[in-house]
């Protein structure tokens, strides 16, 4: 039987919370100060969140918590006491992207329900399955899931959820680390920096592509799925999720109005959304309104790159400037106060706009001396982007007391002449009843029919109940004064008063105080570090070319990663490797894994290597069972001992470690869980955006996607150039996904022989563009560094700068403490 649909609405502050409530919400969520993927919101304190819980309860709306992030193995002690005050305050759903966390959650038993993140990036039946093992009750599904997949999500063992409106992120959530390679702020502590907002130029073939006012190659239209609602319903989704925590309460009463008529209205089976609700929606706040990954992707429609920021409904075009007006061809409706913008196809930071004046006709005033009109011009497309009566009327949704929800109670009245009269309810699985102090006598006139009972009874005023029916079991017609009845009124009332207040704060006070348990799960995992042998020292080579596998084999390498674009080439890789006594191959398999591509991973097991490199949730799924050796990547996370050990009894080797870790958490963590699970990443091109978005197909072609694109990737090169001058490498995948690599390696060079101290055995050196010589002398150098024979890392910098310009960087490796 399927579930209900929930509407989701977002929230920061009491306002939003507010808004969300008046407006039909089901469930708001929203993040405390920490452990949040949403930093620069107000989010509430711990001080606040039991005053917010009871709002919410009262008005029988759910609470939703964030706790979205991943966590560091010194903050798994605040982490257990955050679940705790969770618990405590009555939320009903904690919201997490890091295993380790849900892992803790299930041993301490708490009563809320745990759902996850779309930011544990779960793309398919697969990854479902494991939330299920992991104990989750729901799973937010990765944005970039379409309808046709949704539909191979089979009678999933958890429910499903679904962000339907709101800002979309370029990258796949939690795989983006853009903003931690750019400027040590990582998306997955909450610490976005919106570089997907930002311009950029594009180079093919080593050549600036002119690409006219289309600058802004990453940045996708905002999500608007509300045409799609019955389809989501039909195919099973429980959650609708409305993106918006950075947002104003005036856009979280707008969306949540317009998603809740449209999921009534799909539940009833009858409407669509109406001009109005369009309007109202693209009014809110509108980047352009697209239905996203829904019906699959469409890279001419999904990015138009023309702007990053807020416009609002296209109000037209301009025909004519003159030198105190704009005439504009209408297309949306203006009136005075409404607020515009000037598109120029410029830089947006440097547009005009601001509030209409005057209207005449078609030509627009402004406040004197407020615009350039030198630099509008005919053409110049005119976006609306306030509308103050809008505003206004969205804001009285949530001013001043808002009723809480009454309901609907049967009050049944029995009794006989010469008897007391009875009146009972029930309600909330509980009997209330009261008692006449006087007989029932019989009636001359004026007897007690049902219609009196009903409107004597049914005065009900303030409190939280109304008369449902009116069930009379009267023998005979009798009588009673009015004011017994009015009495016999108020007494039911105040015993359900008072039931209902104890319910409001059961839900509130979820009772008992749970036991920590982290302490205990820290040591036994630690008891198995104390019995782990880490084995040599062994560096691990990753290529993406056959003549990087060459020169890694040439180097001395017994360990190699394959990681192609192209997979079918896998066979070629293995036989590569095989002439090589001793030496060992492990395939990558595709980042992401989405419903129906299991075929990739029946490719690489067909490849016949040695082992795989695991990436995905769906990978984990498919190899368990696999005698190939099983790798796990960076994509997967860890960055504590809890996810460590949760990952390790799927029969993983070892672990890469999460790309979030600084130096020092990277001791932490080999403190605290045996080393010998783990390896680290020292050398890279960091993989900074991860993206279903294809730069190839959108700009290179005229093609929706990989049918019709005429494949561009398989003949040009591609590079982003940022603001400072940098040119970024992109490369495509097997799955015509896009990542975004920095053009610049990064380094953990100078933590090396703090790491080997600590334990750690497994080291990596991953390659991007490199060629064979430079290949072969970043291995000698990083080989020497560990054997001892050079002690200099500068030196090692230096030799790998003179092979090739590669830039190196400390990275994310550098200790964040030392600029606090």
């Amino acid at each position: 039987m399927k579930r209900k649909p929930e509407l989701i609405a977002p929230a920061d502050n009491m306002e939003c919370a507010r808004a969300a409530v008046a407006n039909g919400a089901d469930a708001v969520y929203f993040g405390l100060p920490r452990f949040n993927a949403r930093m620069r919101a107000d989010n509430f304190t711990a001080e606040e969140l039991p005053e917010l819980v009871r709002f919410l309860h009262a008005h029988h709306v759910r609470a939703f918590v964030t706790f979205n992030t991943l966590i560091f193995t010194g903050e798994l002690d605040d982490a257990e006491k955050q679940l705790i005050l969770l618990d405590r305050a009555g939320v009903d759903v904690v919201i997490v992207q890091d295993l380790g966390l849900a892992w803790l959650a299930k041993e301490l038993g708490v009563r809320m329900a745990v759902h996850g993140s779309t930011q544990m990036t779960i793309t398919s039946p697969e990854g479902v399955r494991f939330a299920h093992k992991l104990g989750l009750q729901r799973v937010v599904l990765a944005r970039e899931t379409s309808l046709r997949e949704l539909a191979k999500f089979e009678n999933p063992e958890v429910s499903l959820e679904t962000f339907v409106h709101g800002a979309l992120c370029v990258a796949y959530s939690g795989q983006c680390l853009t903003s931690e390679a750019l400027g040590q702020r990582s998306a997955n502590r909450g610490e976005c920096a919106q570089a997907c907002r930002l311009p950029y130029g594009l180079i093919v073939d080593g050549a600036l592509k002119e690409l006219g006012d289309r600058r802004y190659l990453l940045s996708p239209q905002d999500l608007a799925a509300v045409h799609e609602i019955p389809e989501l319903i039909r195919l099973g989704v429980t959650g609708f999720k409305i993106e918006g925590r950075l947002k104003t309460p005036e856009y979280v009463a707008a969306t949540t109005q317009v998603y809740r008529k449209a999921i009534d209205a799909a539940m009833k089976g009858v409407g669509d959304v109406s001009k109005e609700d369009e309007y109202q929606l693209e009014m809110a706040f509108s980047r352009g309104l697209f239905s996203g990954w829904m019906h699959g992707v469409n890279h001419q429609k999904l990015v138009h790159a023309r702007f990053g920021k807020k416009r609002g409904p296209f109000a037209g075009l301009i025909t004519r400037v003159g030198t105190e007006s704009v005439e504009v061809k209408l297309e949306t409706p203006l009136r005075p106060g409404d607020g515009i913008v000037f598109d120029t196809g410029g830089d947006t930071d440097q547009e005009q706009g601001g509030r209409v004046y005057e209207i005449r006709g078609s030509h627009l005033y402004f406040k004197h001396g407020h615009l350039d009109f030198s630099r509008i011009k005919p053409g110049d497309r005119v976006w609306k982007t306030s509308d103050p009566q809008l505003e206004r009327a969205l804001k009285k949704t949530f001013e001043g007391d808002i009723p809480e929800p009454r309901a609907n109670v049967d009050f049944q009245v029995s009794g006989a002449a010469g008897k007391t009269l009875v009146i009972e309810v029930v309600a909330g699985g509980e009997t209330f009843r009261a008692v006449s102090t006087m007989l029932l006598q019989a009636a001359l006139k004026r007897p007690l029919t049902p219609e009196m009972l009903g409107e004597q009874l049914g005065r009900l005023g303030e409190t939280h109940f109304t008369l449902g029916k009116l069930i009379s079991k009267l023998e005979g017609e009798v009588i009673l004064p009015v004011s017994e009845l009015n009495r016999m009124r108020r007494e039911i009332m105040t015993q359900m008063e008072a039931a209902h207040a104890v319910s409001i704060q059961k839900k509130t006070d979820s009772g008992g105080e749970l036991r920590p348990v982290l302490s205990s799960l820290l040591a036994g995992i630690s008891r198995q570090r104390d019995v782990a042998d880490s084995g040599p020292v062994e560096l691990i080579a990753l290529c993406r070319s056959m003549e990087q596998i060459e020169a890694a084999l040439a180097s001395g390498c017994s360990t190699i990663y394959a990681d192609f674009e192209d997979i079918r080439r896998y066979h070629e890789a293995v036989a590569s490797v095989r002439k090589k006594a001793g030496a060992a191959i492990l395939l990558a398999t595709p980042r992401i894994q989405k419903a129906g591509e299991q075929g990739f991973f029946k490719l690489i097991e067909a490849a016949g290597a040695d082992g795989v490199l695991i990436r995905n949730l769906g990978a984990l799924d498919f190899f368990k069972d696999s005698a190939l050796r099983k790798i796990g990547d960076f994509s997967l996370n860890v960055a504590n001992p809890l996810s460590a050990a949760l990952l390790m009894r799927e029969g993983l080797e070892r672990l890469t470690i999460s790309y979030d870790l600084n130096a020092d958490q990277v001791l932490d963590l080999l403190k605290a869980a045996p080393p010998a699970w783990f390896e680290l990443t020292v050398h890279q091109h960091m993989p900074m955006f991860h993206m279903e978005h294809c730069v190839f197909a959108a700009f290179l072609s005229n093609g929706t996607d990989h049918t019709n694109c005429g494949r561009p990737c398989d003949t040009h090169k591609l590079k982003l150039r940022d603001r400072v001058g940098v040119e970024h490498p992109v490369k495509a995948d097997v799955g015509c996904r896009n990542t975004v690599f920095h053009a610049r390696a990064q380094s953990g060079a100078d933590y090396l022989r703090t790491f080997m101290d600590a334990g750690a055995h497994a080291f990596r050196v991953e390659f991007l563009e490199e060629n064979a010589t430079q290949a072969r002398a970043t291995l000698q150098a990083y080989r020497e560094l560990l054997n001892g024979t050079m002690s200099d890392t500068l030196e090692l910098i230096r030799q790998l700068n003179v092979v090739k310009q590669l830039g190196v960087t400390s990275g994310t490796l550098t200790v964040l403490a030392r600029e606090s």
